[in-house]
């Protein structure tokens, strides 16, 4: 078995003016991927609002320094994640595809196998 990162990225202001019908898409599809990977879903998460995140960035002298906002500017943001362990890449991205932002045109998943340390 492999270990996977699922990232959900999403338009933050799309997300917000969701209509409930779409709300209960997206809601569905999260439950639907949880029903399909079972036990190999090992964390899962929704991530705050970037304009709660904090980046840590060198300073001219080469230290970290810590900013407000997220890393790039960008009008999509990493909303949530999943982490699956699973037999292949191809039985991630047929989980993944459930996902309302696969498939909504305001969002993307990412999938990413974990390496292994050396």
């Amino acid at each position: 078995m492999t270990t996977f990162l699922v990232l959900i990225y999403g338009n933050e202001q799309a997300w917000h003016a969701m209509s409930t019908e779409e709300m209960a898409e997206l809601e569905a599809g999260h439950r639907d991927l949880v029903a399909a990977a079972g036990a190999g879903i090992r964390a899962s998460g929704e991530l705050e609002g970037s304009d709660r995140a904090t980046t840590l960035r060198a300073d001219a002298a080469g230290r970290p320094a810590r900013t407000a906002g997220p890393f790039a500017e960008s009008t999509e943001i990493i909303g949530g994640y999943y982490v699956i362990e699973a037999r292949d890449i191809d039985e991630v991205a047929g989980w993944a595809a459930r996902l309302h932002e696969a498939s909504a045109g305001h969002g993307g998943v990412e999938i990413r196998q974990h390496l292994e340390l050396r």
